[in-house]
């Protein structure tokens, strides 16, 4: 399977995300990750989208089945241009005053930040690439991971050219 990362702009209307992700299921292709916010412009939303497909055909068959749909408006597959992804993980770990010092060492490694602190539990922020979430994740489940929550990649192409001239 070969992931791609999709950078669609849709009309900002209630029900787009619900109709992109359906049609994207309804082919049986796996999302791995989707996120949707505003842009520059108030009237258009970007969709980041990481698909999983087997072959650049039925990456074809996507980019021309949400291509159909009213509410799109660009669909730019930044997999195949230089580009800069990145995703933010909120990891919850256990902590007490023995566990709490290695835990630090472990965010200053990563480049992380503690984002707040009790007496039972830090919460630790890490924005970076897929692997480098990957490999915290893998670290702290040395402590007791009470809760995470990831955004999923999202994506900005190099150079002074914009998604929507593309």
């Amino acid at each position: 399977m070969q992931k791609y990362f999709l950078a669609v702009l849709v009309e900002n209307k209630p029900g787009v995300l619900t109709h992109v992700s359906g049609l994207i299921s309804r082919r049986a292709f796996n999302i791995e990750s989707i996120s949707a916010g505003y842009t520059e412009e108030p009237s258009v939303t970007r969709i980041n989208i990481v698909v999983s497909v087997e072959s650049e055909n039925e990456l074809d068959q996507v980019v021309n089945q949400l291509s159909k749909l009213i509410d799109v408006i660009k669909i730019v597959n930044l997999s195949k241009s230089p580009s800069i992804e990145r995703e933010l993980v909120m990891i919850k770990v256990r902590a007490n005053k023995e566990t709490r010092a290695d835990l630090v060492s472990v965010v200053d490694i990563f480049r992380a930040q503690i984002v707040d602190i009790t007496s039972e539990n830090v919460v630790i922020e890490l924005t970076g690439s897929q692997n480098k979430i990957d490999a915290i994740c893998e670290v702290l489940s040395d402590y007791e991971i009470v809760e995470i929550a990831r955004t999923g990649t999202i994506a900005l192409s190099r150079g002074p050219i914009p998604v929507k001239q593309m």
